[in-house]
């Protein structure tokens, strides 16, 4: 009977405890640029903007969490949201598709969200939908860039600020695993 518990007990901890081990080398990384669409007078033209270059400090950002840039295992995009800040009065009813890009010294620029037929009653905030790619590359830079290509069906009569806030899961192996 001790040896079926010790057995039972040890399968347990096997199961449950990797499991542990992994809630601990699994982290998020938030980032939150603006971004602004500026005035046009076409509608149905795709409109290329940029954020500014976003730092990661992904070394700090790691070394915070037990960890270190060659022990990343994989980084996934886990939450792009745009929210329209300003004029106070608008809202991305404007806008008839978004297509989000990474870019980062020496890689390859990547598509990595998307929104499209965007209906024109979205109002103020829009989570776009994600591409299942791994990210790690490009998080692991110092700094990146987000590129938005967007198409409207309107007219836009004055720049437009979109604040662009990105979560990131991070999978890495804890120092000396």
């Amino acid at each position: 009977m001790k040896k079926l518990l010790l057995v039972s007990g040890c399968i347990l901890v096997t199961f449950f405890g990797c499991s542990l081990v992994d809630k601990f080398t699994q982290f998020d990384v938030e980032f939150n640029e603006t971004a602004v669409i500026p005035a046009s007078t076409g509608i149905n033209l795709p409109l290329d903007f940029l954020t500014p270059e976003i730092t990661t400090n992904s070394e700090s950002t790691f070394a915070i969490n037990d960890t270190r840039k060659d022990l990343v295992e994989e980084i996934r995009l886990k939450t792009l949201r745009l929210t329209h800040t300003s004029p106070s009065d608008g809202d991305f009813s404007f806008l008839k598709s978004v297509n989000v890009f990474i870019s980062a010294e020496g890689l390859d620029e990547i598509k990595i969200a998307w929104k499209d037929n965007i209906p024109a009653d979205v109002g103020k905030i829009m989570f776009l939908d994600l591409a299942d790619v791994d990210l790690k590359e490009y998080i692991k830079k110092d700094k990146f860039v987000l590129r938005l290509n967007a198409v409207t069906d309107e007219v836009i009569n004055s720049d437009q600020y979109i604040d662009v806030y990105s979560v990131f899961f991070v999978d890495a192996k804890i120092l000396g695993q």
